[in-house]
């Protein structure tokens, strides 16, 4: 009886997700390299703290673009490692280069989020494009990314690059982040409804209407926010603008993190705060997963059962077919049972570096009160109730 009831509860998880997915991969746009008749300027403004291994292929690429009006801000956030020096060097004098140095990081904010409103505060372009130093882009992207904004009038458009992985913790963890977007999330609420549950964002590329940007209140409005995009995400569905999302389609690619240390760290640094920082809703979606990934497995183990046994390829099925769709290894998605035990631990880790109060990213201690903030402490009118997708909202 109660595995018929457990058996039943995947069933219908499962169903859901799967429609989501089959909606998505018919209605998520992709960028496509085109050109527009208009080309409005754009500020490209990258925050950048001890990147000094990527900010030289990611400047030439971007002085490279085809889209011919824009600067190129870059804020060295108090590197040591000559971040700064090795961007000057990588310009070779391009007058759409700009260098800012980071001022220290003032009380209530976190860096990312501090270093983004100066760069904001330096930015003189009809369009702001908040991006990330290790994003990777093709001679056409920018000129996509406008043009996919300017079709359809978006306020923000947010783009899910394409994620480079190679070694077997980047494999079995970062495809889940896309994953769950297509399978948690419907497009078309998405783009046609103002409902704040219907936002996501990725603050790897955020295209901003700079009018838009303003009125919902910048950076300074989720100053204190470690999932800052999605919050910017929401804030424009509560202020009635147009938020829009789109597929790098290998035009705009990424490589976050290069061993599993890097993965686990940079995952368990936002994952409980994508639950809202509530660690009963952080245990419920691990046991949700383990319920709808692990279990059907280890009943078919048990049982030899033709019903677990289908229902284990169907979670298989979803993951291969996210994998196709974002120009990941679709074998990969074998692999499912393992990456839900990967991402179990990591959510152990985010729990535990909560209670001690121990999280840090890039040499700067994360506080835990600033880090998984209420609504009480944000400066914004935004809903700040997380979905369950939110977990893998972990860019920095």
């Amino acid at each position: 009886m109660i595995l018929t009831i457990l058996g039943g509860f995947v069933s219908l998880a499962l169903l859901i997700l799967g429609i989501t997915a089959v909606s998505n991969f018919i209605f998520f746009p992709r960028l496509k390299p085109t050109q527009h008749t208009t080309h409005p300027k754009l500020s490209i403004l990258i925050p950048a703290r001890n990147e000094t291994a990527v900010i030289d292929q990611t400047i030439r690429a971007l002085l490279q673009q085809t889209y011919p009006n824009f600067e190129l801000i870059l804020l060295d956030d108090q590197s040591d490692d000559g971040t700064g020096d090795t961007a000057t060097k990588a310009a070779n004098g391009d007058t759409r280069f700009q260098l800012m140095t980071g001022t220290p990081l003032p009380p209530g904010w976190l860096g990312k989020n501090w270093a983004c409103h100066q760069l904001s505060q330096a930015a003189t372009g009809d369009y702001l494009l908040f991006a990330d130093a290790d994003v990777c882009w093709a001679p056409e992207a920018l000129a996509a990314l406008v043009t996919r904004a300017q079709t359809e009038q978006a306020d923000l458009l947010t783009v899910w690059p394409t994620q480079q992985t190679e070694t077997w913790a980047e494999r079995l963890v970062v495809p889940l982040m896309s994953f769950a977007i297509l399978c948690y999330l419907p497009i078309l609420p998405v783009h046609f409804t103002h409902l704040p549950a219907f936002a996501a964002a990725n603050g790897q590329c955020l295209l901003f209407r700079r009018s838009a940007y303003e009125q919902i209140g910048g950076h300074t409005a989720v100053r204190n926010n470690v999932i800052e995009d999605v919050a910017l995400a929401k804030a424009i569905k509560s202020h009635k603008l147009r938020l829009r999302m789109a597929d790098g389609n290998r035009l705009v690619s990424c490589r976050m993190y290069q061993n599993w240390p890097k993965v686990r760290a940079g995952f368990a640094k936002n994952i409980l705060a994508g639950h809202g920082g509530s660690i009963p809703f952080l245990l419920l979606s691990t046991i949700f997963h383990w319920l709808v990934f692990l279990f059907p497995w280890l009943w078919f183990a048990a049982s030899l059962n033709m019903w677990p046994l289908v229902l284990g390829l169907a979670g298989v099925a979803l993951r291969g077919g996210t994998a196709v769709f974002t120009h990941q290894r679709p074998l990969d998605a074998l692999l499912m049972p393992a990456s839900v035990l990967l991402m179990t631990r990591i959510a152990f880790q985010s729990i535990q570096w909560q209670r001690r109060g121990t999280a840090e990213w890039k040499g700067r201690k994360l506080d835990p009160h600033l880090n998984f903030p209420s609504e009480k402490r944000l400066d914004t009118s935004v809903n700040m109730d997380q979905l369950l997708i939110e977990q893998n909202e972990l860019i920095e």
